[in-house]
């Protein structure tokens, strides 16, 4: 223990009497009969030493002063050494062993018990900081031990996770490499970036490029792409990711395509710092999806004409056979009436399949109006119930506050009707003497990942949906549901263009259309109509059937025809209708018409003509040049610009083909019109 004092005093009762003195003060003392005792008891804890100077006279005293020398650094052990008061200084033995031994107090004798005592105390204070400090020094030495191993502990983490981080870098850099993708890390302060060598290979450079970023990466993008790259990476900033694909012009001077993906990170106050991604050339796959795309459009269209080719073919055999009996007895009155009803049966069929066909194509001239879509479909319940018939339950479940929508009122309503009618038939297909068919219209919010799978923009929507209880599709039907001639009708109970006529017509107003089914459980149609920015107006009174065709008048017609057969249809048809007609055969001739100075009360000119410019185009200048004019167009199909032209300028129509009384209705509306 610390408080243990040993006293070595060999001569008489001197031991005696200091361990006395030093227990006064609770003082523990172990005496030592010898040097040689004394040295063993020094390997303990021990809190000082008193002993005679004339014990330190025996001739040995090298283990004694060893041990002294080999005391640890924090170690300074006390000896109190008691000695016989001398007249004369000490001899230089006597001092140097004084010194060697350390830390002495030397005490003369005779000294009282207070003074030892004091000696002790002072001491074992000494001793006691002594063992506080090889207690602190322990503990440093057992913190810096943990701490070594700590740190051997860490290295070797480090180095195994930096092994494993090697590892999978490589990994990484082969598995992108055996893709064909390369790395990249923009800095978007900097437009400094980090990037492997396959990017540099992927953009035509043999070597590594340091300097590149976006600016250089927006540089070998061709010019056709470059606007809508541009904008992809200003979006990614806002919308955290980027993928984009796009043609570039790589450093041989070859054009390839590759997609860029990526995503950017963000610093503590949200400001986009970095994107990192991968690129890879995707050329080849390019390549392949043209030329599968190209095998299934000429799959197509084979489809398609052979479809078109039967259903024409039946429709002309009718007409031409008609009109060649008429030809070869005209004076049987009745009969070429008959054959005539037939042929123009027959053309009217034929007017329906074109307009079907151009709705898949989205090639119809469309006339939208924002209109209630629940309004509308309410007032088509008489129609509708009367093409189920009685023996179908035909239900309504229709909002009353349902969003507008801008569609072509005339498409939106054929559409629903040729759903209900396939409704119908479904129904009576299955075999049963009824069923029920619901026709509900609700409104409806498209997330970004539903509004995804419908190919359309996330935001407001109006869903009109169709559903039976009939037999169902199942997926082998469901997946050519929308091809064009495609039925499980049987023979001449129906086109096959219904279902495509409606999808055509979706895409035409930017919506979508979607069939759910299942076997023996009915099916549901669902139309997606995005909502309208527009108010709906309030509807308006039905038009009067009575109008009459014609008013005496002395009304002009400035005529636009480039066809001479349809030129002369059309003269003969307004003549008999008794208006003045000027006959014009392209844009040019009707210009210098209309800048004279003869009376021209309606231009009626077809769409579609030769030269520079179209109807559309001309009657805007026609209305440049004679404020007021009425204008009238005709065309069975105007073509992406003029059909624009047409929407854009709300222009009236009169689709291709038409009849006389058809002509002169669509004349006395325009004209009646206020200008």
């Amino acid at each position: 223990m610390v408080e243990r004092f040993l006293v070595l005093a060999p001569r008489g009762r001197d031991a005696t009497i200091i361990a006395q003195v030093l227990g006064r003060s609770s003082i523990v003392c172990q005496v030592c009969d010898g040097l040689a005792a004394l040295r063993v008891c020094l390997d303990g804890d021990v809190g000082g030493v008193v002993v005679t100077e004339e014990a330190l006279a025996e001739t040995d005293l090298r283990s004694l002063l060893e041990w002294v020398d080999a005391q640890p650094p924090w170690s300074d052990l006390p000896i109190i050494v008691l000695a016989t008061r001398q007249s004369a200084r000490r001899s230089k033995p006597a001092s140097h062993l004084l010194e060697r031994l350390g830390n002495v107090v030397l005490l003369e004798r005779p000294i009282n018990a207070e003074t030892l005592l004091s000696a002790a105390d002072s001491a074992l204070r000494a001793r006691r900081r002594q063992y506080q400090a090889r207690g602190l020094l322990l503990e440093r030495d057992r913190r810096e031990t943990e701490l070594r191993l700590l740190n051997e502990t860490l290295e070797q983490r480090v180095h195994e996770r930096t092994r494993e981080l090697e590892a999978a870098r490589e990994t990484l850099a082969f598995a992108l490499d055996s893709a064909g993708m390369g790395s990249w890390d923009l800095d978007l302060l900097s437009d400094m970036s980090r990037h492997s060598g396959q990017h540099d290979r992927i953009f035509g450079f043999a070597e590594q490029r340091p300097s590149w970023g976006r600016n250089l990466f927006l540089a070998v993008v061709i010019e056709e792409d470059r606007d809508a790259v541009a904008a992809s990476f200003d979006q990614a900033v806002v919308t955290g990711r980027l993928d984009v694909e796009c043609r570039i012009r790589r450093h041989d001077d070859s054009i390839r395509w590759v997609v860029a993906k990526g995503r950017v990170e963000y610093d503590d106050l949200l400001r986009p710092v970095r994107m990192a991604g991968v690129v890879m050339d995707t050329t080849e796959r390019r390549q392949t999806e043209d030329a599968l795309h190209q095998a299934q459009k000429m799959e197509a269209i084979g489809q398609l004409t052979g479809g078109v080719a039967h259903d024409f073919n039946n429709l002309l055999t009718v007409i031409v056979g008609g009109l060649d009996m008429v030809i070869r007895k005209p004076e049987r009155t009745d009969r070429v009436v008959r054959l005539a009803e037939a042929a123009m049966t027959a053309a009217r069929r034929g007017e329906q399949l074109t307009q079907q066909l151009l709705a898949y194509s989205r090639r119809q001239m469309l006339q939208p109006e924002t209109l209630d879509p629940s309004r509308l479909l309410r007032g088509f319940q008489e129609l509708a119930q009367h093409a189920v018939g009685e023996a179908v339950v035909l239900g309504f479940d229709l909002d009353p506050d349902v969003y507008p929508v801008r569609v072509d009122p005339a498409q939106f309503e054929s559409a629903v009707l040729n759903l209900i009618v396939n409704a119908r038939d479904a129904i009576q297909g299955a075999g049963g003497n009824g069923g029920a068919i619901r026709l509900a219209c609700h409104n409806i919010e498209l997330g970004p990942a539903a509004a995804f799978d419908r190919k359309l923009a996330a935001g407001s929507y109006v869903v009109v949906s169709v559903s039976d209880t009939g037999s169902g599709l199942d997926a082998k039907t469901l997946a050519r549901a929308f091809e064009p001639f495609f039925t499980t009708k049987e023979i001449g109970k129906g086109s096959g263009l219904g279902l495509s006529q409606v999808y055509g017509f979706m895409r035409s107003a930017g919506g979508d259309v979607a069939i759910e089914s299942e076997v023996g459980a009915g099916t549901i149609v669902r139309l997606y109509l995005p909502r309208s920015g527009e108010t709906a107006p309030e509807a308006k009174p039905a038009p009067s059937t009575l109008m009459p065709l014609r008013q005496a008048s002395e009304e002009t017609v400035l005529l636009v025809e480039d066809d001479e057969q349809v030129l002369d249809m059309a003269v003969e048809s307004l003549e008999e209708l008794r208006y003045t007609v000027m006959v014009s055969r392209n844009a040019h001739e009707a210009l210098e018409h209309l800048a004279g100075q003869a009376r021209i009360d309606l231009l009626f000119s077809d769409v579609v003509m030769p030269g520079s410019m179209n109807g559309a185009q001309l009657a805007i200048e026609a209305q440049r040049l004679r404020p007021g004019l009425k204008v009238l167009l005709t065309s069975g199909y105007a073509g992406e610009s003029g059909a624009s032209q047409l929407v854009g300028r709300s222009l009236p129509i009169l689709s291709k083909p038409y009849r006389r009384d058809e002509l002169a209705q669509k004349l006395r509306v325009v004209l009646g019109s206020a200008p």
